[in-house]
């Protein structure tokens, strides 16, 4: 079976603005990004995920 990684995200709304944040459930790592409020979520949390993956590879090395 494929290891599976578990992310939670939180999207925060202020003015114009939409900061998501992205947590590892297991590492603790946390990572935030920021868009456009009438942006699509989904582009956020894909930008924040790859972000989250990067910065964990970076601690691993």
């Amino acid at each position: 079976m494929a290891d599976e990684q578990t992310v939670y995200f939180e999207r925060i709304v202020i003015g114009g603005s939409a900061k998501l944040v992205a947590v590892d459930a297991t590492t603790g790592i946390e990572v935030t990004v920021i868009g456009p409020a009438n942006g699509s979520h989904a582009e956020l949390q894909k930008l924040a995920l790859a972000k989250l993956k990067a910065r964990i590879a970076r601690e691993k090395s």
